[in-house]
């Protein structure tokens, strides 16, 4: 170690320099990063859905509806003047209306009403719409031109074009108002005005660079493009925050610049990096997740968290060495006074905050259990605060919602297809049937259709039905009604048929999901009891933070289930790993101090001390963490995003709390207990 800070101080101007360039380099890198706004490509690839989509692209050029369009207040001629329009826009593949459905020229009173209802109701007019993936955005865009802001468009199309430029414009925003923040946080907890100018350059560079080393990846989930730089700036601000406090202190002993930042860098580097490393695995536990954006997440997450380390440890030093007249210049005196008072009120409160814990931790382990889950992505969206989701309300207020279900058949038998058409059309929830049968016809031989119609619905090998269901995710009967369809189908053709659509990849998304969540829950909880057992060298107290810290994540995730809210259960999943590894560096902090002080102090004057000189570093890491969180939640038009900013937000401030208020009083009341589950642990006696 002390020939690596003797290499740091001798060429620190070569390490900034080297920084810089790796910074201007990621930046340029970081533009050409791919972002997937889609849940179902991030299945396992034996999942059943993926392998029926696979199927579907292989046999079928055309794709099926991902849009609706509904105009408002229009004749029958005018809609299909529209029609016309939509289906000249570069991109559109198909446009489908009331003309494919019943013959328009026959009077409207005389035809089938509920057919009639389904694309044309009270003047207005709803169209299914096939939009080519690849001309996405310029097919959504051409087509807003053609029916103006005061008409409404939804689908995965819509949602797969506008949700990156939504996205960016949030991140921009939700960083507008977070490096302030932070940066007024930073000011108030430090010593020097210069000071948090260092931190927030030391790790912007470092996020930068993270995001430009992605291009390793191709692609990255939305997620985690979103959320990724505001988790790293929150979750690495108190590597910085340490290693400044240390070498503020040596110099206050006296020592020169250069000394007091290599004995600062020495001192400080066993705790950032155990911090450091519960993070990382708290993130690779997400790695073993089947579902794929868990992975995604994990690689991105854990790299940054590396980063963030190297440039705490690398590049601060150097800055701060160059710098430090700069921190000199704009010293001030610490505007948070003694906490002398602060600490004595919280030993009277910690014996009542103690038991109170204990009492609330069964019943908050039971309510996160029976918390209602979302797992698909129909609804992530739906929110007022887009033209998106007004769009979305809009439509399903008027037809209902709706969701395209692809059954893909053996081919051949027109018969059985004839009949198993006519059992989709008597389902209550199927609100159209798009087939060969019903479409052409089953007495009309297919050499007799044109080509380009025919391909539409019949492959070399499957006739495919492309439904459409009057149900979406979080209705009591939607898993109910896509049994059905399986039933249906299989009744006629066994296990001879493939499924396709939303509904159908969110029941796959459910089944993966819930069975990474034990996997990725007891990976998180054994990585960090591991890391904390070698780092203490004592059996009880990883239990002892691993409770508390769980414990705060359990209080957390039991609020939804008392307020009724049900919560996307990625943010969840997600939530559950990284409160864990981000938070526990608190507990650590606070324990470290507490086993240190032991040496020279009775237990209460320890736990009182620990209080006195860790209250701020935790205060500072904790609030950042809580307000970056809340920030997210609060400015992001994604529903995962936001409910994960809102979770991560709550979760760090819950752990916070009962870091300062409880673990002083577990650590007083176990304190027996913990010299002799551990080792060269040697307490003075009471």
């Amino acid at each position: 170690m002390k020939r690596y800070t003797n290499i740091i101080m001798k060429y620190r101007k070569t390490v900034i320099a080297v920084f810089v360039i790796c910074t201007a380099i990621s930046v340029f890198l970081s533009g050409k990063v791919g972002v997937n706004y889609k849940f179902a490509d991030y299945l396992p690839d034996d999942a059943p859905s993926t392998k029926s989509l696979d199927v579907m692209e292989s046999e079928y050029t055309q794709a099926v509806p991902n849009m609706r369009v509904m105009i408002r207040d229009v004749s029958v001629a005018k809609a299909l003047s529209y029609k016309e329009k939509i289906e000249q826009v570069d991109g559109v593949e198909a446009v489908e209306w009331l003309d494919d459905a019943v013959d328009i020229e026959q009077p409207m009173e005389v035809l089938d009403q509920d057919t009639v209802q389904e694309w044309y109701k009270d003047e207005n007019a709803l169209f299914q719409v096939t939009v080519d993936e690849s001309k996405g955005l310029g097919a959504v865009q051409g087509i807003r031109k053609v029916i103006g802001d005061k008409n409404y468009m939804e689908g995965e199309a819509v949602t797969d074009a506008l949700a990156p430029v939504q996205t960016s414009k949030e991140i921009a925003k939700i960083m507008l108002y977070a490096v302030p923040l932070i940066f007024v946080i930073l000011l108030i907890t430090t010593t020097s005005w210069y000071e948090p100018v260092l931190f927030l350059v030391t790790l912007g560079m470092a996020i930068l660079i993270n995001r430009g080393t992605n291009l390793m990846f191709g692609t990255i989930s939305f997620v985690t493009n979103a959320a990724g730089s505001i988790l790293q700036l929150a979750v690495s601000m108190d590597y910085a925050v340490f290693l400044l406090h240390r070498f503020g202190e040596n110099r206050e002993k006296g020592e020169d610049v250069e000394s007091a930042m290599k004995h600062a860098v020495r001192q400080s580097a066993g705790s950032i990096l155990s911090s450091g490393l519960t993070t990382v695995t708290g993130f690779a536990a997400l790695i073993f997740m089947r579902f794929k954006i868990g992975p995604d997440m994990g690689w991105v997450m854990a790299k940054a968290i590396v980063i963030s380390l190297a440039s705490v440890l690398v590049l601060l030093p150097a800055l701060a060495t160059n710098t430090y007249k700069l921190i000199d210049k704009t010293h001030h005196k610490p505007l948070i006074p003694p906490l002398d008072r602060f600490s004595k009120k919280v030993q009277s409160l910690g014996k009542v905050a103690a038991i109170l814990f204990l009492i609330l931790v069964i019943p908050c382990f039971l309510m996160q259990g029976r918390n209602t889950f979302v797992f698909g992505s129909a609804k992530i969206y739906s929110t007022n605060k887009t033209q998106m989701g007004r769009d979305i309300q809009a439509i399903e207020k008027e037809y209902g919602t709706s969701n395209v279900v692809a059954v893909l058949v053996p081919k051949g038998d027109v018969k059985k297809e004839k009949e198993l058409s006519q059992t989709f059309h008597q389902m209550p929830k199927v609100t159209s049937v798009i087939s060969y049968v019903d479409t052409v016809g089953e007495s009309i031989p297919t050499e007799f259709v044109p080509k380009e119609q025919a391909a539409k619905l019949y492959s070399s090998k499957y006739s495919r039905f492309i439904l459409h269901l009057d149900t979406e995710e979080g209705e009591a009967d939607w898993e109910q009604t896509v049994g059905s369809v399986r039933k249906a189908a299989e009744s006629y053709y066994g296990k001879d048929v493939e499924y396709a659509g939303s509904l159908v990849s969110t029941e796959d998304l459910k089944s993966t999901i819930t069975q990474d969540n034990e996997k990725v829950t007891a990976m998180a909880v054994v990585f960090v009891f591991v890391i904390l057992l070698v780092n203490f060298k004592s059996a009880s107290i990883p239990v002892l933070l691993t409770l508390v810290i769980e414990a705060a994540f359990w209080i957390n995730m039991s609020i939804p289930y008392l307020t009724g809210r049900p919560q996307y259960y990625i943010a969840y999943l997600i939530v559950s790993s990284v409160q864990l590894g981000a938070t526990i560096d608190y507990g650590i902090l606070f324990t470290d101090r507490y086993c240190e002080n032991r040496k020279t102090m009775r237990q209460t004057e320890a736990a009182r001390k620990v209080i006195q000189t860790g209250t701020v570093s935790v205060m500072t890491s904790g609030l950042i963490m809580t307000f970056v969180g809340l920030i997210l939640g609060n400015f992001s038009s994604n529903q995962v995003l936001s409910q994960l900013g809102i979770l991560i937000g709550r979760g760090a401030a819950i752990s916070m709390v009962l870091v300062i208020l409880v673990l002083p009083q577990l650590l007083i009341t176990c304190d027996k207990f913990i010299q002799k589950t551990s080792l060269d642990k040697q307490f003075v006696k009471e």
